[in-house]
């Protein structure tokens, strides 16, 4: 068979197997980066906030520091504020005005619930529904199909993890919706969400350092 014409079916073949694999053998992994199956089990403030979720991803990470010196970095998030800590230009080729602080910045600090967050000019907007200072931040979207909610656990020796948990519902979506959400979404979700949560432990391990918390070394990312 012609080179030119085995190379597309074999590009094609190759994408079919691994949009059949990914439901079997990585769907899982990629809804759960990095959390244990204790913390993608248990219960969240904010998992009572939308009924029936379609999608439900928790991922986690051990962050070298205490909450106090995470929390800053996570209430001032957001478009035209702290950034999201991930792929700016990623977010801004969507038009969320996107741009990651490498700086507490003051003047967020004071999020309170029932405070919206913007997420871009287009984008839905997040309304702060959960605020346990140091501990939990449950954002839902105004649409009230999307809840993402961040917590703080303290895990010894002056660590930290922080658990992500997004639950999304799509009402109404059509069949090829769907498929994107699954193939396309999902996985992207987890490229940007990862860079999120290490962007965050970057941060509040060098704020910990710089408030006199001694560096030590952190557990293995899975």
């Amino acid at each position: 068979m012609n080179r030119r014409i085995t190379y597309p079916l074999a590009v094609a073949g190759s994408a079919v197997a691994l949009a059949a694999a990914y439901p079997l053998l990585l769907r899982r992994r990629c809804l759960r980066w990095g959390a244990t199956p204790e913390e993608a089990a248990r219960s969240l403030p904010g998992d009572d906030l939308l009924r029936g979720p379609e999608l439900v991803s928790t991922r986690a990470i051990t962050i070298d520091a205490p909450p106090d010196a995470i929390w800053p970095w996570l209430v001032q998030m957001g478009s035209g504020r702290g950034g999201a800590y991930t792929y700016d230009w990623i977010e801004n080729l969507l038009g969320l005005n996107m741009h990651s602080a490498d700086e507490i910045l003051p003047e967020f600090q004071d999020l309170k619930a029932g405070d919206v967050l913007p997420v871009g000019a287009n984008g839905p907007a997040m309304m702060v529904a959960i605020l346990e200072p140091e501990h939990v931040l449950c954002l839902r979207a105004d649409n009230v199909d999307w809840v993402w909610t961040f917590a703080l656990y303290p895990a010894g020796d002056g660590t930290t993890r922080l658990i992500s948990r997004n639950l999304i519902a799509t009402p109404g979506a059509s069949p090829p919706r769907r498929v994107m959400n699954l193939l396309v979404v999902e996985p992207g979700s987890l490229l940007m969400e990862r860079r999120m949560l290490l962007g965050i432990k970057s941060r509040a391990e060098r704020t910990a350092r710089l408030a006199g918390h001694s560096p030590r070394a952190t557990a293995t990312v899975r």
